[in-house]
């Protein structure tokens, strides 16, 4: 095993970047297998009946991930933007309470590997699962061509329990809206925060580091910070009341999400204005995050800095009375 590769994420949680990481007598062990984008309330209720089941056997708990995602490699036009990049996924699963995570390099390899030698070859011989738990959606193998029907039959060939999961849904507050990935990112996409909370079970968030070109190298002295460029999903263009983190410091702040068209040419940014605002040491790898909490309008050009400055007064103070109803 190559031990520099398999790095803690949280506390004694093991990431594997391939099978040849895995130590030879890894198992037995009880696994969730999926893009884990998100890792919303619907994957939380998957690996927590994981790591309870690893539990009772004395076995470990895994989930067995993919990058880049496959529809990236499968279909890379019409992928979609990914609520959390694999760090941010890595860091998530980690507070699940597995004890590793192995994660697969989607390639044309894995593309083309038939069902059952995923399951002879990865679940069985490389991580001796004795138990696997997956959503009733899931399938798997060249072209997608085995479903849950179909994995059941192979655990009853190979010798391990297959567990099927329901979708979680959000009865009381959402309608029934069932819970998954390209439901939030519909949710995101469109700015509505709130849903986008609901499914996550936390608020949608950005981890990424400040722009260039704004004070970086010395102290942050002005109480806005622009986010560096980003490849994962962003908000619809609008303002947004966030929470912004800068080096382990928690800040209330007013977010604009979009191009800016007051100023004439358009210019994307992703900028934070901070309320609480206090000096601080900051530099090009001072890790930041945002948390989108609310929407307050749409992206609109106004027809004077004047103008856009009475606004932006108004949504400052629509994010403070924000703020102390959450106190």
């Amino acid at each position: 095993m190559n031990r520099s590769s398999a790095i803690p994420v949280h506390r004694d949680v093991l990431v594997f970047r391939s099978l040849a990481e895995i130590p030879a007598g890894f198992g037995p062990s009880v696994a969730a297998i999926g893009n884990f984008d998100g890792v919303h309330l619907g994957h939380q209720e998957i690996l927590s009946a994981v790591v309870a089941e690893a539990r009772t056997l004395g076995a470990r708990a895994v989930a067995i991930t993919f990058d880049p995602h496959p529809e990236r490699f499968l279909r890379p036009l019409a992928a979609p933007r990914m609520l959390t990049p694999i760090g941010e996924r890595l860091r998530l699963l980690g507070f699940t309470g597995i004890d590793a995570v192995l994660v697969l390099p989607f390639d044309a390899a894995l593309a083309a590997l038939p069902a059952r030698e995923f399951v002879r070859g990865i679940l069985v011989n490389a991580l001796g699962v004795q138990s696997l738990h997956e959503g009733d959606n899931f399938r798997f193998g060249y072209r997608a061509e085995a479903g849950v029907a179909e994995l059941k039959a192979l655990g009853a060939e190979f010798g391990f329990a297959v567990h099927v999961h329901s979708p979680v849904r959000l009865r009381e507050r959402a309608r029934g809206s069932e819970v998954s990935s390209s439901a939030i990112r519909e949710c995101v996409a469109a700015g509505d925060m709130t849903r986008a909370r609901w499914m996550l079970g936390r608020p949608f968030q950005v981890r990424s580091t400040q722009a260039r070109g704004r004070g970086i190298g010395t102290r942050l002295l002005v109480p806005t910070v622009n986010l560096a460029a980003y490849d994962g999903l962003l908000p619809a263009f609008g303002v947004y009341v966030t929470r912004l983190t800068v080096a382990g410091r928690s800040f209330q702040s007013v977010t604009n999400v979009g191009n800016r068209p007051t100023f004439g040419k358009a210019s994307f940014a992703v900028e934070s204005y901070i309320l609480n605002f206090e000096p601080m040491k900051v530099d090009a790898r001072t890790p930041i995050e945002l948390e989108f909490l609310l929407r307050l309008r749409g992206e609109v050009e106004w027809p004077s800095p004047e103008a856009l400055k009475a606004q932006i007064l108004k949504d400052v103070a629509k994010a403070k009375r924000y703020f102390r109803l959450a106190r």
